[in-house]
């Protein structure tokens, strides 16, 4: 069981995909403009992770090198259509403000990258473990971000009012913002770290 706890720690803090490996920037950039995006986002990349870690540690041994990655992108890209079937079914608020990118998660280097580094190697159930702490780190990370920006944009925090927007910064809701919050939660990742 110690062991699972370290696989769920490594993908939370010591490989967060977000503050240290760097990963997945297009998601982390574009979703985070409220602190609900990013958790959703989070969720969402943490369901993929999840069931694609699982299916990848099982059929690793029945599956040819040569066709190793398109087969892990075609299981990607099943769960990714799941996700985003459920998604606009049940949930189309959040279809409407994630829009392209919950697509796009077939595409995200963490779990193409998760599948290659961890889920061929080990079993199921540790692949399981990897996929929930990489996922449950993006979605802090996400979620942190997103909350940030739309504290000093907005005044709000999941649509909870703070303060008035009268008094928020547009540039913390645009593009610049979010590189600009990231590079400050960034650093103080690493300086809380040493």
């Amino acid at each position: 069981m110690k062991n699972y706890l370290n696989i769920i720690k490594n993908g939370i803090t010591t490989e967060n995909p977000t503050f240290v490996l760097l990963l997945g920037m297009c998601p982390t950039l574009a979703t985070t403009s409220s602190a609900i995006n990013g958790m959703s986002m989070g969720l969402a990349t943490t369901f993929v992770l999840l069931c694609s870690n699982f299916v990848i540690s099982c059929i690793k041994s029945i599956t040819p090198d040569k066709v190793r990655i398109p087969v892990f992108v075609a299981v990607i890209a099943s769960f990714v259509t799941i996700l985003q079937m459920l998604i606009k079914a049940y949930l189309p608020a959040i279809d409407a403000s994630l829009g392209i990118f919950i697509p796009l998660i077939v595409v995200n280097c963490i779990i193409l990258g998760r599948a290659e580094a961890f889920a061929c190697k080990n079993d199921p159930l540790s692949s399981i473990f990897d996929g929930l702490g990489m996922g449950i780190g993006f979605t802090i990370a996400l979620t942190l971000l997103g909350a940030v920006r739309e504290l000093l944009g907005t005044g709000k925090i999941f649509d909870f009012t703070l303060y008035s927007d009268n008094f928020g910064m547009l540039l913390f809701v645009l593009a610049p913002g979010a590189f600009i919050t990231l590079g400050y939660l960034i650093a103080i990742v690493n300086k809380l770290k040493k």
